[in-house]
Formats: structure tokens, sequence, C-alpha cells
């Protein structure tokens, strides 16, 4: 566009661009580039589509594995972040889900570092599930009860040990076989074992 007549509007424009700093018209020019390849290349976005949709079939088998994994071991489900899920779920159905709880919150206190943060938990993880008439109490022996409480005056990553190890052997022993005859968990190795079938049937 070019006109040579006074208040002319494309001589106004150009003007107007000329008067920019060269930052903002090599700005510009880059975005114009980039849009235009993304605007000519469809493929990307199919591609892009396409790896997820692998992933997310890659993801499914997985998890199937997991759930049929869960009945082999306790170890197994506590091993597993969606069995410690479906296991939590399951324990509020009979509102004893402090048990698990208690021992989640004794892995992440043996993670601790910092001796200060480690005398402060302790303190915080016996007065919720430990001591008597704790908000959470879990179901442990008066002896192991004492032990956790003298553990506590020069707390270590180890002080929760036999509590913990006497919480996880009751949820290994009432809770879980329980858990792997609720309907909740027959009803997710139904559906594993069907995509199992199903991903067979297909190859």
């Amino acid at each position: 566009m070019s006109c040579w007549m006074p208040g002319c509007p494309a001589l106004s424009m150009c003007r107007g661009l000329a008067s920019l700093p060269i930052t903002c018209l090599e700005r510009a020019k880059d975005l114009k580039t980039r849009l235009g390849i993304l605007l000519h290349k469809p493929e990307l976005g199919h591609g892009i589509g396409t790896s997820s949709k692998l992933q997310l079939g890659s993801r499914q088998r997985d998890s199937s594995r997991e759930v049929l994994e869960w009945r082999e071991s306790f170890d197994q489900l506590l091993k597993s972040k969606s069995g410690v899920n479906a296991f939590h779920t399951f324990l509020k159905t009979e509102f004893s889900e402090e048990n698990l709880d208690f021992w989640l919150a004794c892995e992440d206190f043996k993670k601790t570092r910092s001796k200060t943060k480690l005398a402060s938990k302790a303190n915080r993880i016996f007065e919720e599930f430990v001591q008597n008439e704790a908000p959470r109490e879990v179901n442990i022996d008066h002896e192991t009860r004492e032990i956790t409480r003298k553990n506590l005056s020069g707390a270590t990553s180890a002080c929760f040990n036999e509590a913990q190890a006497k919480t996880r052997t009751l949820m290994e022993k009432d809770s879980y076989p329980r858990f792997l005859k609720s309907a909740s968990y027959q009803d997710m190795t139904k559906q594993a074992t069907s995509r199992g079938t199903s991903k067979r049937s297909h190859t």
C-alpha cells in the first residue's frame, strides 16, 4: 500500500510503524512466523493426541496389573499409591482409617532429618494417635503405648517402630482380608480382568 497525498491513512500507518523500536518489529515478525508454522502443520496436533492416547492405554494396563497385585500380599497393597487410597476408602466404611493414617504418619516421620522437627512431629503423632483418649487413638496394648511414650524423651526416627508394627499387623490380619472380600475391591478386579481380556482379544 502506498500513497503520496498528505493526510493519507497509509502514510500515517507507515510513519507509526517506523517510530516503533526495532525490537518490537522483530518480535512481531517472529510471532507471525511461529503462527504460520503452527497453522500450516496440523499434523503436530494429531501427533500430540496420538501420543497421549498411547500413554493413557499404558497407564490403564499398569493400573489393571496393580489392582490384581494387591491381593498377592499386604506389602504389595502398601507399595501402591492407588492401593493405599482404595484401602483407606474401605477403612472409612469400617471407621478404622486411623490405623492406616498412623502407619502413613510413621512412614513420613522416618524421613525427617531435622532433630528439632523430629521431636515436634513425634509429640504431634503421639498426641493424635497413641496416648490414652487421643482424638484418633489406634488399637495398641498398654505396654506398647508406654514404650512409645518413653521413646519420646529422646526422639529418633525409630521411636514409633513398635507401635507402627503392631498397627500394621492388626491391619494385615484383620482389615486387609475383609478389604479383599469387599464389593468395591471385587468390582475393581472384575474391571481389571475384563480390560486384560479385551486387550488379549485385540492382539
